[in-house]
């Protein structure tokens, strides 16, 4: 299969010449537009809109519609994994996801399994296949799971949580039993993002949101070595093309280093990490995906387009390696001509020298 006819996001991360500096946003289908918040209406809820191939691909298809993006995002969120797992995803109004099921004892632990992604997530490969179709090879679409970790956190907790005071405990008093979830998790989601690979996600990323909660050595013990097992197993080609791997660990700057080694293409930086010096210290084996503030997008447009040009001058010369995105998702209250304006900031920026930033 031919790459898309817009190429220069799988270009960015496989370090390949690009025409201009790819931009996509996390989160770039969501509550800011407004045409997703009539569909999500139509839905009836976030979880129906989700598990609606048709409605799914509709509010994927929406960003790019309305702005110069250079990708296309899965729409679907990170806790469809373990809601096929049986622990009984539900969506609380104004206090986001819960699960009806958490694993707090131990025979419910031992017991859990991975799902089979083609049956208990057919609803995903469904919506990964329609949105090829209608994406009709214009830009790359990008599949995504949560990290075990990260899944693991919602799993334990049973949903959001201000000091993740369950799952630690269990971390340094039982961490055998949170070693069996990570295992069974990971298991989980590296057979998820083959199936999408196999239905026509052309990158994936692993969102690792809660690593960066972790102290050092639990990082690379609880985290990072379940993403480097998922990486060992995932499918790095499909139809005669490359399939580039992300990894973004929010609050993760510290540990660079040991995030590149893992085997991932590209390391994605939350907002607090220097481009410029994040590059130095990887970007001649890995890409990087980021970084700017999804709080800038409050300001006026051409203090957006400031702050763009700041991140672009970080990054430095080189017409390849960088992928421009938000250091986390986009809020839900960005008025959407901001987004206009940062895109437009990136895609015309042309560098002025060494960066004093």
């Amino acid at each position: 299969m031919a790459r898309p006819q817009n190429d220069n996001f799988l270009r960015a991360l496989l370090h390949e010449p690009v025409t201009r500096t790819p931009v996509w946003l996390m989160r770039q289908a969501g509550r800011y537009l407004p045409e997703y918040n009539e569909t999500r209406k139509r839905a009836g809820s976030f979880l129906n809109l989700c598990k609606n191939p048709q409605l799914a691909c509709e509010v994927t298809l929406q960003p790019l519609a309305r702005f110069d993006l250079d990708a296309a995002i899965l729409f679907s969120d990170i806790l469809t994994v373990p809601d096929a797992m049986g622990l009984g995803l539900y969506f609380a109004d104004g206090e986001g996801p819960k699960f009806e099921r958490p694993l707090r004892s131990e025979w419910e632990i031992r017991d859990l399994t991975a799902p089979d992604p083609n049956v208990h997530l057919r609803y995903v490969m469904d919506a990964v296949a329609e949105i090829r179709r209608a994406l009709n090879n214009s830009v790359p679409l990008i599949g995504f799971s949560g990290s075990p970790w990260t899944l693991a956190c919602y799993m334990v907790e049973g949903g959001a949580s201000a000091d993740y005071r369950t799952i630690k405990t269990m971390l340094y008093d039982r961490p055998d039993l949170l070693h069996r979830i990570l295992e069974v998790t990971a298991t989980a989601v590296v057979n998820y993002l083959n199936a999408q690979i196999e239905s026509g996600a052309q990158a994936v990323m692993l969102f690792d949101s809660w690593g960066g909660v972790l102290s050092h050595a639990a990082y690379r013990e609880f985290s990072l070595a379940y993403m480097q097992r998922i990486l060992t197993d995932l499918k790095r080609s499909h139809d005669g093309q490359r399939i580039p791997c992300i990894v973004f660990t929010k609050g993760g700057g510290q540990w660079l280093e040991a995030i590149a080694d893992i085997g991932c293409d590209a390391v994605g930086l939350d907002w607090t990490t220097h481009l410029g010096e994040a590059r130095a210290r990887i970007g001649h084996r890995v890409a990087l995906q980021g970084n700017l503030d999804p709080m800038a997008l409050f300001a006026a447009p051409e203090k957006v387009a400031a702050e763009a040009h700041r991140v672009m001058r970080q990054f430095g010369e080189g017409n390849t390696g960088h992928v421009f995105n938000l250091g986390h998702g986009i809020s839900q209250f960005t008025p959407p001509e901001n987004v206009n304006a940062l895109i437009h900031a990136v895609h015309n920026y042309t560098h002025q020298g060494p960066s004093t930033d």
